[in-house]
């Protein structure tokens, strides 16, 4: 079993302080999280940035500022920005948010894009045009069927293969397990997947996911906030160094 790339997703849109106390909200506690999170094991980190009341941003100038921070800070982190709208951005936002950061890798979520459908050929033409990796976001079967059909249509490029499986849901609350998917594998014929999962069961469903040949396992308070056993995670990085630790366990 080859290793897969470990992401970790430390914030989110939702969360805040309240919810966990080492959630970090400014880009101070970001970088620190992130170097943690690096030592720890974590290959590259999804991105959201907040404003100044602390809420989900797509601000170009907060994430130029963010990616720039982390490079000098984090070097050898992939850094990942999200354009999820979070129920407070249009499609046109988000394809404002990726032309104005130019990010090297960005997560588009399919359903939110096809809000407005004759904008996603635009979209995905800036992204290849601009050298913006793209991992699609796909919540159940139907995201798959979306972007498997966008696929043969030319609107995504054949390049833009990758995609992220989203095992449970935030709101209304729902744990992910590890069957969750099965019944999502034969709609990834020709793509690379990722997998993150919500709930408690998030690790057991990313070691399974990496048993199925997922590339990239994405853990973290975005998703989850505690251990196989319980008990509330002390930070992000201990998050990453279990998963880890679980996943070399497994494959010696």
């Amino acid at each position: 079993m080859n290793a897969p790339l470990i992401m970790v997703a430390p914030n989110g849109a939702r969360r805040g302080t309240a919810d966990h106390p080492s959630l970090p909200i400014d880009l101070y506690d970001t970088i620190e999280t992130a170097r943690a999170c690096h030592r720890a094991g974590a290959d590259a980190l999804h991105l959201h940035v907040r404003d100044c009341d602390s809420r989900h941003s797509l601000d170009v100038g907060r994430y130029r500022e963010a990616l720039a921070a982390l490079k000098a800070g984090v070097p050898g982190l992939t850094l990942q920005i999200t354009t999820e709208a979070a129920g407070m951005y249009t499609p046109q936002e988000q394809f404002d948010c990726v032309e104005g950061v130019r990010p090297e890798w960005a997560s588009i979520s399919l359903r939110e894009i096809n809000r407005a459908p004759e904008l996603a050929e635009r979209l995905y033409a800036l992204c290849a045009d601009q050298g913006t990796r793209v991992q699609h976001i796909a919540y159940d079967a139907s995201d798959l069927k979306l972007l498997q059909d966008w696929r043969q249509r030319g609107i995504v490029r054949p390049v833009q293969d990758e995609v992220i499986c989203v095992l449970g849901a935030y709101a209304p609350p729902r744990a992910g397990t590890p069957n969750d998917l099965t019944p999502l594998l034969p709609l990834l014929d020709g793509l690379r997947f990722a997998v993150c999962a919500f709930g408690p069961h998030e690790e057991a469903c990313l070691l399974a996911a990496a048993e199925k040949g997922a590339d990239i396992l994405r853990v973290g308070f975005e998703n989850n906030l505690t251990a196989p056993d319980g008990t509330l995670w002390r930070s992000n990085a201990d998050a990453v160094s279990s998963l880890k630790a679980r996943f070399e366990r497994n494959a010696a």
